[in-house]
């Protein structure tokens, strides 16, 4: 089992930036294939960012590649999310999850089965 703790949501004006802190706990963090994603009131959860175990491999949704960025600490069993350049379509709830130990990065949400309980992140205009 591996719990999830998001921290580092807030209000910001658009072109600002946040970093989002997932920490984790539980069983050894440094093997999971991380990943972060949002849900905006209305829409459905959607991909943002993944890292490998390692840390070697990374991808990121089209709508935010270059403005963010993903790293990993496994020492600290902690993943964050660096958002640079927000837009107000960024907000929402984001939520980080942690997948298979040792599996390539992917975007499909089915395959990560650990949840933190999100932290929300508002842009305003």
């Amino acid at each position: 089992q591996v719990q999830l703790v998001e921290s580092g949501g807030g209000l910001v004006q658009a072109g600002g930036s946040l970093r989002l802190s997932c920490a984790a706990s539980g069983r050894t963090f440094s093997i999971y294939l991380m990943g972060w994603f949002r849900q905006a009131p209305g829409k459905e959860r959607e991909f943002v960012a993944a890292i490998s175990s390692s840390g070697d491999r990374t991808s990121y949704a089209d709508s935010v590649k270059g403005r963010f960025t993903i790293s990993r600490d496994n020492a600290k069993s902690t993943v964050y999310l660096q958002m640079n350049s927000l837009k107000p379509e960024d907000t929402a709830a984001y939520y980080c999850a942690a997948g298979p130990p040792f599996r390539p990065v992917t975007p499909n949400d089915s395959e990560y089965y650990y949840w933190g309980q999100g932290t929300q992140v508002t842009v305003s205009s």
